[in-house]
């Protein structure tokens, strides 16, 4: 095969300063036109039209070789003539646009209609003495319900905001190899302009379209544009065309930028896809979607789509057509929800559904005991002139049984988990973990094994050869140059600096004394550095034999586990030179470089003694062995068959073998203790031989000596999960997997096998949570497959952080032990946070119901109780989910799929608290009035002014509350409640605001907030009466748990097996059949309880990657992110609930409409 380069073509960069197309001899269309073409059509234009590559070089004045010269103006004239490589996001959402989505709740639009009739009836059918105050309740609950519309909506603002900052943050870390003035650099990929010479290499995402203008054995996977899961080889006699988005997946090479953002491939995808578009009417939007989404788009369509589904309010266009549903449905398996989602679904509709008992329960008690009182008691006619006063009564009623509900449903668990999610995220970001998921936070609390790499995330992946085997001698540190014969140092120099990637490189420090730094592949950089220390200087090689004088090259890979390079000799001879694994090229190798520097035969029984008296004893010591070879063609012989790989990387001469050492990152041993301790394994999956894996994972503290493990390699391992048809059986990993802790060897398919099989075993009574690091290309379904995928944020290749959940910023094993403990704190926030919520629940839905069936008015009106609502939903979710972890969350085992969310002692503090708070209230509610000496509140006349009486109802009640919160940060029964207090400044702050305005609310707020002024002495006992509520958490606490059997958990996981298809459908059919029967109204509650688990699936959009967007149409475009790995798209994240029943749609569509508008909106909380 000739050699794939490119002469240089001897254009230098002409600067002329212009600004028309006419100064490029070629323009934005034609380039465009160009890429649009496949392999031999390119090729024939290409030649008809430029001659060849460097006629396209030179009109666009670039150098092959030497790149742009990077002058500013220059680049500046480029951008303004092909455009920038970015693709402009959509619009966000503004304020408006999210306050008028938090006015579609269900909830607020009942108390608003509410409010309406109650301000109407005020104005109209009162005398005059009474229809001066009537109004006010009436405008009090529609400006509550302002406040909860803007914090609704600012909350969602703010949260779109931070997703946008930290989709840029990752935009901005993605770097590409370009030559610009001759010299390599990394630029931001948005800097990337037409003319640019790019150098791609295994593992790169191609961040624009181009032209291949040199190549080494390139493999591109255009999977995500084509559909086609063939890798293409692309070269300059066949198909030199590459282009944005897919990935290399093998070889190296140079190309010259021919499209960027808009222009190139992907960005033209964008552009039919409505991200690049002006903000058009939706329904348009969506329509044209379906029709321009060719083929080609299809993968992407549905990466995209994944976030849409979950995003997009359900209106029924937006769903797809029903078919395209099931076809959805057929072809991509279920994501299980996350641990934490699942939990929380199912007790969020178990309280919704209570509350919605209570308050239909509350109203009808109500109205019957007024109808009964007023016509029968009393025997009252009913006359038509008092019919508003009647209305307005029923009014009362019905604004008394919202108010139940709404107190009832805890609409600010949503907002609670994201708010917990989101803030770790911005606080992991500090401890190097960029989440991409929101939910992988929260799954790495539950992890129970962690499958690690071991180059780089428990070593320090600063390779350095420290041992070698040459002329015959084996030397325990490196010889003097002098010690070796001239031949052999040549042979040895030359092989190095030819057979390494030359984009491997050591540059000199960054700062005075330091070490030098490594650019590249680590393993090549230590080879580098063997020849510094023996004084002498690769680059001088390399500039003698450039990049293009290679005649072939067969790049490392993990299949071949060896790289090989051909030089073509002037007198038509060849020589080959190889380098990898020992044992590899050892079997290869038929000669071997004697001590004089003469070749010598090298016999198999040879081979057996080099492996016992050298190999070994470096892996032992934890040394990864490389061995050196090449081989000579003769010139008189006919060329040999080049693609034939095995032919010609055979009967080689060994030239040396060379230890090298990786040492353990001082930090890991202690971090791996922190999570055995924590109830984690950790598993080491490594590429490297057993002896070096098994050395290093005792150093590690993977292994203890005299414990019983298992060290497979990647073959063993193999053969012990396979049957005689070499199928992988589950039974037979069950056996394996407890016990393993070392898999050295290892292909990337062992790996995923592994996780896989681990993830689907039922042997242990939990179901195992797995995390995998990741770095190389081939990762890529290991990282899919697992419940997180780490990967390395240095290290790893574009592929591998496209599939992962968390990118590690420093690649360190520490950074995971922090993420598991982020994530535990998630579930105890979570925790926190609920233990207070219910107690606030049981407790006012209580007051409000007794209140109100006793004394016909529920004791604690409805603007109270949405200020209730305010502190206990909203705000006490920042306060609780912003808790900061602490070590002591890894001195527990993981929690596990079927642990509940309220534990027994949890449960224990709800109800004890609860009774404390009611019979605090009741006492005061029925005697109060004695006690303090004051008029009694209860059966007040419709319009009465606020009494002294329910006021201290009111204040103590509220004051309880906010003393419940200092217990509530301790779910675990421990006793001191302040540890920690003040390392939450957001805690202390909202306690102490929401005390503040408790105090404005009762002495100023007057007859909106139904309040009178009170005084010092009154206000001393709501005080003493809300601290008593800490005395009674230290006598709750000393109660032992085990003692009170009949406590139940609530909020269990759901098992997989649980839940059968057939039967969630049918769940939907019967709210669906009870919906016929029931009002409108009521519809609207039963959406209501469907919204708390919209709220959730709001939380679980999030999933749709960070990359994904925020939402589909608006996502951030940087061509980079959205090229999900087609062939890695192990499982979609798309949560399948059917909420509404597909068959029901038509026969039941007038009231369908109405709550399928309010089914996706985005809310958090409500008032």
């Amino acid at each position: 095969m000739a050699n794939n380069s490119l002469a240089y073509s001897g254009v230098k960069n002409s600067l002329k300063e212009a600004n028309h197309d006419g100064d490029f001899g070629i323009t934005l269309a034609e380039l465009r036109a160009l890429m649009e073409l496949r392999s031999t059509d390119a090729l024939r234009k290409i030649q008809e039209s430029y001659g060849d590559v460097s006629g396209i070089c030179s009109r666009l004045k670039t150098s092959p070789n030497e790149g742009l010269s990077g002058n500013p103006a220059d680049i500046e004239r480029r951008e303004a003539v092909f455009g920038k490589n970015f693709i402009p996001p959509k619009k966000p959402k503004t304020f408006l646009q999210l306050v008028w989505e938090a006015l579609q709740d269900v909830t607020l639009i009942i108390l608003e209609i509410a409010a309406i009739v109650s301000l109407g009836g005020g104005k109209d059918f009162y005398e005059e003495g009474e229809g001066e105050t009537g109004w006010i309740e009436g405008a009090a609950i529609l400006l509550s319900v302002v406040c909860v519309v803007l914090v609704t909506a600012f909350n969602d603002w703010s949260k779109e905001k931070q997703f946008r900052g930290l989709q840029s943050r990752i935009e901005q870390e993605q770097k590409f190899t370009v030559i610009r003035g001759g010299q390599v650099i990394q630029i931001p990929v948005a800097d990337i302009t037409v003319g640019d010479i790019a150098q791609v290499k295994y593992g790169d995402l191609l961040p624009a379209d181009g032209i291949l203008i040199q190549g080494n054995d390139l493999k591109i996977d255009e999977s995500s544009l084509t559909g086609e899961s063939d890798h293409v080889k692309k070269s300059l006699d066949k198909d030199p065309l590459l282009l944005s988005g897919t990935h290399v997946m093998e070889g190296s090479g140079r190309m010259v930028v021919t499209a960027v953002g808009v222009n190139s491939q992907t960005g033209i995808i964008f552009t039919l896809l409505g991200a690049g578009g002006e903000e058009e009417e939706k329904k348009d939007e969506k329509k044209k979607e379906k029709k321009n989404g060719a083929i080609e788009n299809r993968n992407k369509a549905k990466a995209q789509d994944g976030a849409a589904m979950e995003m997009q309010p359900l209106k029924s266009e937006e769903g797809g057509d029903g078919d395209e549903k099931d076809k959805k449905k057929a072809n991509l398996p279920k994501k299980e929800k996350s641990v934490l989602q699942g939990k929380l679904t199912k007790l969020a509709v178990q309280i919704g559904k209570a509350g919605l008992l209570m308050s239909a329960i509350t109203v009808i008690i109500l109205v019957l005991y007024f109808v009964i009182d007023t016509f029968w008691v009393q025997k009252r006619p009913w006359l038509a002139e008092c019919t508003p006063i009647y209305i307005q009564y029923f009014v009362k009623f019905f604004i008394i049984g919202v108010t139940v509900l709404v107190v009832a449903v805890p609409e600010g668990l949503p907002l609670a988990v994201t708010i917990s999610l989101a803030y770790s995220v911005k606080k992991m970001m500090k401890d190097n973990n960029l989440v991409r998921h929101l939910d992988a936070c929260e799954t790495m609390g539950n992890a129970t094994a962690i499958c690690s790499d071991k180059t780089g995330t428990l070593t320090m992946n600063r390779m350095t050869v420290v041992q070698a085997y040459i002329n015959e001698k084996h030397y325990k540190k490196i010889p003097e140059p002098e010690a070796i014969p001239p031949n052999i140092l040549s042979y040895l120099v030359t092989g190095i600096s030819v057979n390494c990637a030359y984009t491997s490189k050591i540059l000199p420090p960054e700062k005075e004394g330091g070490l030098p730094r490594h650019v590249g592949n680590k393993t090549e950089c230590a080879l580098l550095g063997l020849l510094l220390d023996l004084k002498r200087d690769y680059q001088d090689v390399r500039n003698e034999i450039p990049e293009e004088a290679l005649y072939k090259v067969y790049t490392f890979n993990s299949v071949r586990k060896s790289m090989s390079t051909v030089l073509k000799n002037s007198d038509g001879s060849y020589r080959i030179f190889s380098k990898g694994a020992s044992e590899i090229i050892l079997k290869k190798c038929f000669k071997i470089l004697s001590a004089n520097g003469e070749a010598k035969v090298f016999r198999p029984r040879d081979r057996d003694d080099i492996v016992k008296t050298v190999i070994e004893p470096m892996a032992s010591e934890g040394l990864r062995t490389i061995c050196l070879a090449f081989r000579d063609f003769p010139a008189g012989e006919p060329e040999p068959e080049w693609d034939n790989e095995n032919d010609i990387v055979t009967g080689l001469t060994c030239i040396a073998v060379v230890g090298i050492e990786d040492p353990v990152r001082p930090e890991v041993p202690d971090a791996i203790k922190k999570c055995q301790r924590a109830g984690i394994t950790v598993r080491m999956v490594t590429g490297d031989n057993i002896n070096t894996a098994r050395a290093i994972a005792t150093k590690c503290g993977i292994l203890h000596p005299g414990e019983d493990f298992l060290c497979l390699e990647g073959k063993d391992f193999n053969r012990r999960i396979r049957n005689e048809k070499g199928e992988v059986r589950q039974e037979r990993i069950d056996k394996i997997w407890p016990k393993l802790r070392v898999l050295a060897r290892s292909s990337p398919t062992d790996k995923h096998t592994l996780v896989k099989g681990i993830i689907d075993s039922t042997v242990s009574e939990q179901r195992q949570v797995v995390a995998v690091t990741g770095d190389g290309t081939n990762d890529g379904p290991a990282l899919k497959k697992a419940d997180v995928g780490f990967a390395m944020g240095i290290a790893g290749t574009d592929v591998a952080k496209e599939a992962s959940d968390i990118i590690l910023t420093d690649d360190n094993f520490t950074s995971i032990v922090k993420a598991v403990m982020w994530g535990r704190n998630v579930y105890d926030s979570i925790s926190k946070f609920l233990q207070f919520q219910l107690t606030v629940n049981v407790v006012a839905v209580i007051v409000a119901f007794t209140g109100a069936c006793i004394t016909q008015d529920s004791p604690l009106k409805a603007v109270q109780m949405l200020w209730v609502n305010l502190i206990m939903d909203t705000l006490a979710s920042l306060a609780l989910a912003t808790e900061p972890p602490t070590e002591s969350l890894l001195l527990r085992k993981p929690y596990g799929r079927n642990k509940p969310l309220i534990s027994r002692t949890m449960m224990k503090n709800i109800l004890g608290h609860a009774f404390y708070q009611l019979v605090v209230v009741f006492t005061l509610l029925f005697a109060g009035e004695k006690f303090f000496d004051i008029d009694s509140g209860r059966n007040a006349p419709l319009h009465a002014p606020p009494s002294e009486h329910y006021t201290i109802v009111f204040n103590t009640f509220v004051l309880m509350q906010l003393f419940n919160e200092i217990n509530a940060r301790k779910i675990h029964g421990e006793r001191n409640v302040f540890e920690g207090i003040f390392n939450n400044a957001i805690f202390c702050t909202i306690v102490l605001g929401t005390f503040v305005v408790q105090i404005i609310i009762v002495q100023f707020g007057g007859k909106p907030f139904s309040c009178s002024e009170l005084s010092i002495e009154q206000w001393l006992w709501s005080i003493f009466l809300g601290m008593g509520t800490l005395l009674w958490g230290q006598l709750i606490s000393t109660i032992p748990t085990s003692r009170l059997k009949f406590l139940k958990e609530a909020g269990h996981g759901t098992q997989k097996e649980e839940i059968p298809e057939e039967e969630l459908a049918e769940d939907v059919e019967e709210i669906d059949h009870a919906e016929r029967e029931l009002r409108r109204g009521q519809i609207l509650w039963f959406r209501g309880l469907n919204r708390i688990q919209t709220q959730i699936r709001v939380v679980n959009a999030f999933r749709s990657s960070l990359y994904e967007g925020l939402e589909k149409p608006e996502s951030r475009s940087s061509i980079h992110n959205f090229m999900t790995h087609p062939e890695f798209r192990i499982e979609d994240s798309e949560p399948h609930i059917p909420l509404i029943d597909d068959t029901d749609a038509e026969d039941d569509a007038p009231t369908k409409q109405i709550f399928i508008q309010h089914e996706g909106c985005w809310h958090f909380e409500k008032g």
